[in-house]
């Protein structure tokens, strides 16, 4: 009896110690099963995040919003605006397994603290337009079949779905914010793969949902991922906080290796950041991951060498956001 209970006991040890599996691949296309899988693993391995569902797309799909820290401030990171850029996806789920693990274990994620989730928290919108990367992927079983038709004509009779950026009824999620609306390009002036800025601003469902829980978490920085063109862009109408919002921009550029973008002459607006700075007067900043690609998702051989850049963005982002108030 004594060497059962032995033995039970190693098992448990050796149970408790083991490292824990890696959840998020990177070895294919991440498409928004995989997210709702690795969303799921996540939630039941570790105690330490908060998911919730945060609206519905227009054919069904759930939003994910997913929270890590103890802090009342946060900063929010979001990815896939764009169907073809699920790979912005699959970078912010490994960050969130990444920071997750060391945050519950006590420990750095590589050369940073975690600590720093005490004081604030990170939210993760990895894929705000499952719709367009359904499609982007090609998989166009999962819609409707009467909708089909007007997805192939969307595309201008295309049958190859790999260009697609639009969300699932042809209108384009960045370009669908208030700021600077009016002035953005006309053309396309109906549905399409890309590009469309719809009738109105705030007319897609994606677009309602994220701005709608942006105004319930009120986060001090905001980010959206895009790809492709390895640039920082953080300038919109910033004001008076222009220096404020350039230095923590240049610090993203610096540890990212990305070019930081110089303000326009003539900014075009109806981004997200466009809006988020000019309604919240805080930082905010589009991150292009990836060498330029044309009208198709990056190749899964650039992933590591994107991660390897933006691995530590959260966190650095987390402690800027800790010193806000005290910036001018």
């Amino acid at each position: 009896m004594k060497k059962l209970l032995l033995i039970l006991i190693f098992l448990f040890l050796q149970f408790e110690t083991a490292p824990m599996a890696k959840v998020v691949e990177t070895a294919c296309p991440y498409s928004y099963d995989m997210l709702k899988q690795d969303i799921s693993k996540i939630n039941h391995t570790y105690k330490k995040v908060e998911v919730k569902g945060i609206g519905k797309t227009h054919f069904g799909r759930t939003i994910y919003g997913i929270k890590l820290g103890e802090g009342k401030r946060s900063i929010v990171l979001i990815g896939a605006h764009h169907g073809r850029e699920w790979m912005t996806s699959m970078l912010l789920m490994k960050k969130l397994e990444g920071y997750t693990k060391a945050y519950q274990n006590q420990t750095d994620f590589g050369t940073f603290s975690t600590k720093i989730l005490n004081d604030v928290s990170i939210w993760f919108i990895p894929m705000l337009n499952p719709d367009g990367v359904t499609i982007q992927q090609n998989t166009l079983d999962k819609f409707p079949y009467v909708h089909r038709k007007h997805l192939l004509s969307m595309n201008e009779g295309v049958d190859n779905f790999e260009r697609w950026k639009a969300n699932g009824l042809g209108v384009d999620l960045n370009r669908q914010y208030p700021a600077g609306w009016k002035e953005l390009n006309h053309q396309p002036d109906s549905p399409s793969y890309q590009f469309y800025k719809g009738r109105r601003p705030l007319e897609a469902k994606e677009v309602k949902v994220l701005t709608q829980f942006i105004r319930e978490i009120n986060p001090v920085i905001a980010v959206a991922y895009h790809s492709s063109g390895e640039e920082v862009f953080w300038n919109y109408h910033n004001g008076k906080h222009l220096h404020r919002d350039k230095q923590i921009a240049k610090k993203v550029s610096k540890l990212t290796g990305y070019k930081l973008a110089k303000p326009p002459k003539q900014a075009t607006g109806g981004g997200f950041t466009d809006w988020f700075i000019t309604h919240y007067r805080r930082p905010a900043m589009t991150i292009e991951i990836s060498p330029l690609v044309g009208e198709t998702s990056p190749p899964l051989s650039v992933f590591e060498t994107e991660w390897e850049r933006n691995k530590y963005v959260g966190l650095t982002l987390a402690e800027e956001a800790k010193q806000l108030n005290k910036r001018k």
